[in-house]
């Protein structure tokens, strides 16, 4: 029996989120917030800490600053469930990457500091530790600078070794999505971008024909759309699931969270109408609550959640 369901290398790094921001930012006020909230951040973080509450077993592999910020992630991520036992130390000089997000009515912005995420490299990685489990995901591959150009061969190896693989590839910072994307997807069975990235990393402005491109190569896309749901190709099939309807309070880490839920269905065996179902509700349930990871601390209220939305899920979750 695998040690974990799921294996994760990539980041932790703390959230700044910042309320009630006037859209228009002038220079040189004092512009003054309405709400803040300090929380985990980090896609893979995220992903990791809501799978384990979801029930899957769950080992992470990340770069460690071993400063007060990575600390609190660090406590966190245990709490959950998720096994940090092959953090990699880093230089003194390094420390644990922020995120400040300026959450406004209709759309955010994001500042990022990659801190400790840029530093993770192949050589640090413990490839037995990840081997022992039946899948790995990786998220923010733009932000891994350490580990980009291995990527392909650090898919390559777990695929031989009999994982199945996905990726995340998030927003690419510099705007040119270039890197070994192509080298990396030969290796990858589940793709999960949103419908912006699914579009960038083709260069496409369809998306109907950016999931058709990419279908070619990766088994199975999954493309997140937000409050339109989300839509799979799965080896040609195409299946679409409409989004669950809630009254949001922050949509930051929803599509993590739905990373999250997908990945736990498919682990299952679920069938892909079903892995969208619980991916649409792990979406929607984290923009319940601040932050990527509030909503999942308590299991009551997310069975409660689950349970309205879909009777009897949760059992199976």
């Amino acid at each position: 029996m695998s040690q974990f369901d799921v294996a994760l290398a990539g980041e932790f790094n703390l959230d700044l989120v910042l309320y009630g921001l006037p859209e228009n930012l002038p220079p040189e006020r004092e512009l003054l917030a309405s709400e803040m909230a300090l929380q985990l951040g980090g896609s893979t973080a995220i992903t990791a800490h809501n799978l384990a509450r979801l029930g899957s077993r769950v080992g992470m592999i990340a770069a460690n600053a071993n400063d007060l910020l990575a600390g609190f992630c660090v406590r966190e991520l245990e709490r959950a469930g998720v096994d940090l036992s092959h953090t990699v130390a880093t230089p003194p000089s390094v420390r644990t990457g922020v995120t400040v997000l300026l959450q406004h009515e209709s759309f955010r912005r994001s500042f990022t500091y990659a801190g400790s995420t840029a530093t993770l490299r192949f050589d640090d990685l413990d490839l037995d530790y990840l081997r022992g489990a039946r899948h790995f995901h990786l998220s923010s591959l733009f932000l891994q600078h350490g580990l980009i150009d291995d990527v392909p061969r650090l898919f390559a190896l777990l695929k031989e070794a009999g994982l199945t693989t996905s990726l995340d590839t998030n927003d690419d910072p510099t705007g040119a999505w270039a890197g070994p994307i192509d080298e990396t997807l030969r290796y990858v069975d589940i793709l999960m971008p949103n419908e912006r990235e699914a579009k960038a990393l083709t260069g496409e402005d369809s998306l109907e024909v950016a999931m058709e491109r990419l279908s070619r190569v990766v088994p199975v896309v999954v493309v997140k759309r937000g409050g339109m749901g989300a839509m799979v190709a799965d080896h040609g099939i195409r299946l679409e699931r409409a989004a669950v309807t809630v009254s949001p309070v922050d949509a930051v880490g929803a599509g993590d969270s739905f990373n999250a839920g997908f990945l736990h269905g498919y682990l299952q065996g679920w069938p892909m109408e079903r892995c969208l179902q619980i991916g649409n509700l792990a979406g929607a349930y984290s923009t319940t609550q601040i932050g990527g990871i509030s909503a999942f601390r308590d299991k009551r209220l997310m069975e409660e959640f689950f349970d309205l939305h879909a009777p009897g899920l949760h059992s199976r979750v």
